[in-house]
């Protein structure tokens, strides 16, 4: 059930080298333990989980915890580090994201999808995705969806997310240089370039090309997500800029997280 065009992107581009995963824990796990807090049972299931950074914070802090992707390499690689808290898990699972019910049969207390998850899913994905996940909610389950701005991003025409560095993972001496860059593509649409070079002082050239693809995303907008989570009996109560509760602000904060509750109707 994998897909190998979301497989290759990220991939190849040794994705978990190249986030500072410890300090963003450090940022994002106190925001996520609060709304997990506040749901029916200790229990998440994390969406486009990745190498599953999230999902194994969360089951060290004793939540029973299960990631789901689409991309077999990025599972195997969260399997490679699984760690071992059970029955918390995490356990790891690979499929598509709108058939949750065929890949479980467990009912969660909450869903996470953090990250740049949403905006590989079209409209009518989206739409299905979000019933899914109403369906393997229990009533009063707590929803929590994290993107990049895009209403900032396509109000600025802004071309690239921040640079990040870190030490190759081959030669200490040089550099990796994780490069996003962006391109509007109609009203509704990216263009997103995730890139690595590898940066080598002193050698000519200094700087090359290790891994770059193109991908085209949904720049979901506040309004876009408020209708279709409403849709599927969810009813938002939180509209953040970060995860340390700074009111969304659509000209200037960088992301937007979105958290909500699942109606208990909803969840029959």
């Amino acid at each position: 059930m994998s897909d190998s065009r979301l497989d290759s992107p990220y991939a190849r581009l040794n994705y978990r080298r190249l986030i500072a995963w410890p300090a963003r824990i450090e940022r994002e796990g106190p925001f996520l333990e609060r709304q997990l807090a506040l749901a029916p049972q200790p229990s998440v299931i994390d969406l486009g989980c990745g190498t599953g950074e999230h999902a194994r914070h969360l089951a060290s802090r004793g939540f029973r915890t299960v990631g789901v992707d689409r991309s077999s390499a990025l599972i195997a690689e969260a399997r490679e580090y699984q760690g071992e808290f059970p029955p918390c898990g995490p356990d790891f699972v690979c499929g598509d994201l709108t058939e949750l019910a065929a890949l479980t049969d467990e009912r969660f207390g909450a869903a996470i999808c953090l990250g740049n998850v949403l905006p590989h899913l079209e409209d009518a994905a989206l739409e299905a995705m979000l019933e899914a996940v109403a369906s393997r909610l229990h009533g009063n389950g707590r929803l929590v969806l994290q993107i990049i701005n895009y209403e900032r991003v396509l109000s600025r025409d802004e071309r690239h997310l921040p640079l990040n560095f870190r030490a190759h993972p081959e030669r200490p001496e040089d550099e990796i240089v994780f490069l996003r860059l962006m391109k509007r593509d109609g009203a509704r649409h990216v263009r997103f370039f995730p890139s690595t070079l590898a940066l080598r002082p002193g050698e000519e050239p200094p700087l090359t090309i290790e891994a770059t693809k193109e991908i085209r995303l949904r720049a979901w907008r506040l309004s876009e997500l408020e209708a279709v989570v409403a849709k599927r009996g969810l009813s938002i109560d939180g509209r953040y800029g970060d995860m340390s509760l700074t009111a969304f602000d659509a000209e200037d904060s960088t992301d937007l997280i979105l958290t909500a509750t699942l109606d208990t109707e909803a969840s029959a």
